[in-house]
């Protein structure tokens, strides 16, 4: 987390909110004293999972305090969560291989389409070309049916 998101604009509205509420004269020791309570944090918070890795016997990050991630990974092996994916995997394998060739058919339209306008043809120098008619479905035989 840093300003990398924060913007002039907004880096100028917070500095003149902060004159406005401290004023200029106590603003300097306000923006201290916020600096100072956030590395007390921040070596709280790395003091406390240093402690918990240590009663645990294992590396704890400070993400890894979350439920699903300590279950996760102390609790499944890694062939396990492959287990636990792989069926996930290969329906969203499907559904993006499904979703590709559904945008390649509508490109596929658009472009038979925008060849076949008027305006296009003419600006081709070219008659408009009908769309062809789809063939009608062959019937199915008595042997197909059962």
């Amino acid at each position: 987390m840093g300003l990398e998101n924060l913007g002039g604009w907004e880096f100028l509205v917070i500095i003149l909110v902060g004159l406005f509420i401290f004023g200029p004269d106590r603003l300097p020791k306000a923006i201290s004293d916020g600096l100072r309570m956030l590395r007390s944090v921040r070596q709280m918070a790395r003091n406390a999972t240093g402690d918990l890795s240590r009663e645990l016997g294992t590396d704890i990050q400070l993400e890894d305090l979350h439920p699903k991630a300590f279950l996760r990974k102390h609790l499944l092996s890694e062939a396990d969560e492959a287990a636990l994916r792989r069926p996930l995997q290969e329906i969203i394998g499907d559904v993006r291989g499904v979703a590709d060739s559904v945008k390649r058919d509508a490109e596929a339209a658009a472009n038979g389409i925008s060849a076949s306008t008027p305006a296009a043809a003419s600006a081709a120098g070219s008659a408009p070309v009908p769309l062809a008619k789809p063939a009608p479905a062959a019937q199915p035989s008595w042997d197909d049916v059962t």
